[in-house]
């Protein structure tokens, strides 16, 4: 049977989603992973509107379930000047009975980001993610340099976690080294999570 890998994120212009979907790709050519998508709802400070049950496009929004049922955890966000964006902190602020109940604990995690620039935070994004899940219990997984994409990216990846410089605008696409980390990231979260089951 196979095991699920939460790849939750939160993305407004689309970079963080393409990024999430490369590393599940990534976790997927793990036998016996699965990749479940899933994002964060916005938040709104009209507190009043809800959100509707299910997006309109992307991934199912995420449920304690998820948290529950998954062998590994991969959480993306943008950078908002230089830390994770207000829902994903949101979302997590709300995982207090998770954290009591030490329902990650043990469990590997990753983290992944997109920026507008060139030195836009990526690095400080990616470490502010992970705090909470260091407070979950959770086992960080990052890129080691023994990935050869990560001593050529002329744009984003680092040993954080995954990462893309998405340019002002959103123009840039996924160069071909952040494609390769992503990837490598995901299947590197799901061999640990592999083998983490294999020797429980």
């Amino acid at each position: 049977m196979d095991q699920d890998i939460l790849v939750l994120y939160y993305s407004r212009s689309g970079a963080t989603a393409k990024l999430a979907r490369l590393i599940a790709r990534g976790i997927e050519e793990v036998p016996g992973m699965h990749a479940r998508l899933r994002q964060v709802p916005p938040v709104s400070p009209v507190t009043e509107i809800a959100q509707p049950p299910e997006p309109e496009d992307g991934a199912p929004y995420v449920t304690r379930e998820d948290l529950a049922e998954c062998a590994a955890l991969a959480m993306g966000s943008p950078t908002r000047f230089g830390n994770m964006a207000a829902p994903l902190k949101h979302f997590l602020d709300g995982t207090g009975a998770e954290w009591a109940s030490g329902t990650l604990a043990g469990k590997p995690a990753a983290v992944f980001t997109a920026t507008g620039t060139m030195h836009g935070g990526q690095e400080s994004t990616l470490l502010s993610m992970m705090l909470p899940l260091l407070h979950h219990g959770m086992l960080l997984v990052g890129i080691p340099y023994t990935e050869a994409a990560l001593n050529t990216t002329r744009t984003g990846g680092s040993p954080y976690g995954a990462s893309h410089l998405a340019g002002a605008q959103h123009e840039l696409d996924i160069s071909e080294h952040e494609r390769e980390l992503a990837r490598a990231l995901g299947k590197r979260l799901a061999d640990v999570a592999r083998r983490l089951e294999a020797n429980a």
